[in-house]
């Protein structure tokens, strides 16, 4: 796959990124391939359940990686002989979290499915099935070690291998006419499955789990200064998952009919986190020594996710129900007119998290955790506004306007005006006219 080249970066390097991660892109088409094949079988009310259980424990689970992993690895690189202590305090500190946290996402079901006009079918099992992977997920600090060391493909080899074992299990599921339960019981077996796989790659590199340490002094440092991002991982979880938590007061059904679009929608999600994380290095680097051409490869961003996400909006608008026609059949009724709007989402994603990168080069990380706040805010109050009238309909366009708020949130903030007033630019292509007329101009 060839990628767009843009300008003032180094084509080389950036081709090379993608052709490293093209085995993540496996993974991402392999699991959005084996959901539509569980979303079918399940059809929607089972669906719905299953996407239910998995954004309320999400939710819960972001306090559960306690904002470590940049730490972690920042920790590593500063001290690599202090590496057995920091990994293994680390660890035990999210062992201990996640074990707290199992039996407060039981309960927060609890409370809901007791005090919830529309509660359905228990599911505690469901929801203890997909809140157990909390704990296994503690190990995914080895993740953390081996991008200290950029040697990430270790992990993508162990997590495509889960994904291609999963797979095949789901699909003898599917096969065998199992249960739903069997489907959540499969979460955990994912989450266990990938914590043995780090563990046994640790290993294989001549590391062993048992030289690790725990320090108490270690451990509150390392929460005094990573529980700010605890709590924004947290945020943006809230932000992106409450919306089929808060669905659920219509029904299952509906949420898994919104669950169908809203997956189609967010499948290439990973793809702007992938170009921002190729380019940024350049980008940073311009900062330190031209400050025009920082801001023109800013722009160049921005203009490049537009042109990729642009395109895609407009053909999904018109398209939304003959591609869920095409996916899932007549099972999913409505899901058609939601990925028609939800999938305008993710212009502002790509937007967002190019911006977001921005914030964090210029040191602005308080105003990150503002907008995204204000998103999560906002996408609540919307829901309780439009749920009870529109469904799955108005969760869609709850979405949309939270996602859009938050993006050009740094539009209110004088000291990031500018940079909003790009995106602006960027999103109505007027930086697009702007390199026509001047080609015009020159000719």
């Amino acid at each position: 796959m060839k990628i767009p080249a843009i300008k003032g970066f180094d084509e080389e390097a950036f081709q090379k990124y993608f052709k490293n991660t093209g085995w993540l892109m496996f993974g991402k088409v392999m699991s959005l391939l084996i959901t539509i094949i569980v979303a079918r079988y399940l059809k929607p009310k089972s669906f719905g359940d299953l996407n239910f259980a998995a954004a309320l424990t999400t939710i819960v689970a972001a306090i559960g990686a306690l904002g470590l992993d940049s730490f972690i690895i920042r920790e590593i690189i500063h001290d690599s002989s202090k590496k057995d202590e920091i990994l293994g305090t680390s660890l035990w500190l999210r062992i201990g979290v996640n074990l707290v946290l199992l039996p407060l996402s039981i309960g927060a079901y609890l409370l809901f499915h007791h005090f919830s006009r529309n509660p359905g079918n228990p599911l505690t099992w469901i929801v203890f099935f997909y809140a157990v992977p909390g704990v296994f997920k503690s190990f995914n600090i080895i993740d953390s070690y081996f991008q200290s060391q950029v040697q990430s493909k270790y992990v993508v080899h162990v997590q495509n291998i889960g994904v291609i074992v999963s797979t095949v299990m789901k699909i003898m599921l599917v096969w065998l006419n199992a249960p739903l339960i069997w489907f959540a019981a499969v979460i955990t077996f994912d989450a266990a499955f990938l914590a043995t796989g780090l563990v046994l790659m640790y290993h294989r590199q001549g590391f062993k789990l048992r030289t690790w340490s725990f320090n108490f002094d270690r451990a509150k440092m390392l929460l005094k200064q990573s529980y700010p991002l605890m709590f924004s991982a947290a945020m943006v979880t809230i932000y992106m998952k409450i919306d089929a938590v808060m669905l659920k007061s219509v029904g299952s059904t509906a949420v898994g009919i919104y669950s169908a679009a809203a997956g189609l929608s967010e499948a290439w999600f990973f793809i702007p986190m992938a170009i921002v994380t190729s380019v940024f290095p350049a980008i940073i680097n311009a900062r330190k020594t031209d400050v025009e051409r920082y801001n023109k490869r800013l722009i160049n961003l921005y203009d490049l996710l537009v042109y990729i996400s642009l395109p895609v909006a407009i053909f999904v608008s018109f398209f939304g129900s003959e591609i869920i026609h095409i996916i899932y059949g007549n099972q999913y009724e409505g899901a058609g007119q939601m990925l028609s709007i939800h999938i305008w989402s993710g212009v502002f994603v790509f937007l967002g998290i190019a911006s977001g990168q921005y914030l964090v080069t210029e040191g602005y990380t308080n105003i990150s955790f503002q907008r995204t706040a204000m998103g999560a805010l906002i996408n609540i109050l919307l829901n309780l506004w439009l749920i009870p009238v529109y469904g799955g309909i108005g969760t869609s366009i709850a979405t949309l306007i939270a996602y859009f708020i938050s993006t050009f949130y740094i539009l209110l903030i004088p000291k990031t005006r500018k940079q909003g007033i790009l995106m602006l630019k960027s999103l109505f292509l007027i930086h697009l006219f702007e390199k026509i007329t001047a080609r015009g101009a020159t000719r």
